[in-house]
């Protein structure tokens, strides 16, 4: 289950994808766009209006849902990682040039798009910033792979409930108050666990603030203020703090 028997690696040296395809920057964006448009759009047509806290939770539930798909190819791949991580290690010794940005620039065949183990490079070229994700007993391992299978359902009912209102108002309150706590509780744990073990003596400081820091802030953030939204959908019994 942890290898990549039947989804055999087709990148060079480089970490780049042989032929054409669609660079995995432009593909990332291109998806949770799409997944944003579906709720914001259905909101449009349904009532006409839009509003800024609906906008915001559509780009963050639809980030979360493409991670969740990466963080069960963490699962599924978990070995692959391990070995991808010591060729990005290797590479960037070579090139002093840094793997999460040569992945972005990566072109990803039509026929690999959903490919497991192509998306297994998120987690090998992070392990060069954080090493717990080639390691399986460490925290941050375990906490993305409980997010990716754990969170698409409630993502999901908190999505459709946030646009078109499929739950009552204080349903989505209380599913909302418990997703968006844990997210908080868990992302500051993983900063500390970070911290504990000094993995930020690792990288430059430049890393710590982009990959640590700035991008690890928006999952502790955004859901700060969907626990407030989800307390006013409990004690109001209404979506007007989503300006219905």
């Amino acid at each position: 289950m942890g290898g990549h028997n039947s989804d055999q690696d087709t990148r060079d040296p480089g970490g780049r994808a042989s032929g054409s395809g669609i660079p995995v920057g432009l593909l990332i964006a291109a998806v949770i766009a799409l997944l944003t448009a579906a709720g914001v759009g259905t909101r449009y047509y349904l009532y006409g209006d839009l509003d800024a806290i609906h906008c915001l939770f559509s780009v963050f539930f639809s980030i979360n849902l493409l991670i969740c798909y990466w963080e069960m190819c963490l699962f599924f791949r978990r070995d692959y990682i391990e070995a991808r991580a010591e060729h990005w290690r290797k590479w960037r010794r070579e090139t002093g040039r840094t793997p999460a940005v040569e992945f972005l620039v990566t072109r990803v065949p039509p026929n690999r798009i959903l490919s497991p183990t192509f998306w297994a490079d998120v987690w090998a070229t992070y392990s060069m910033i954080d090493s717990a994700y080639e390691e399986r007993s460490s925290f941050g391992f375990t906490a993305d792979i409980g997010n990716g299978f754990v969170t698409p359902v409630p993502t999901l009912v908190l999505y459709a409930g946030y646009t078109v209102e499929v739950v009552p108002p204080m349903v989505a309150g209380i599913v909302g108050a418990m997703l968006f706590w844990q997210w908080v509780y868990v992302s500051s744990l993983y900063w500390v666990s970070f911290f504990v073990t000094r993995s930020q003596a690792r990288i430059t400081r430049r890393e710590l603030y982009i990959y640590v820091v700035a991008l690890n802030s928006i999952w502790v953030l955004i859901p700060l203020l969907g626990l407030y939204v989800s307390v006013r959908l409990i004690l109001d019994g209404t979506y007007g703090v989503l300006g219905y």
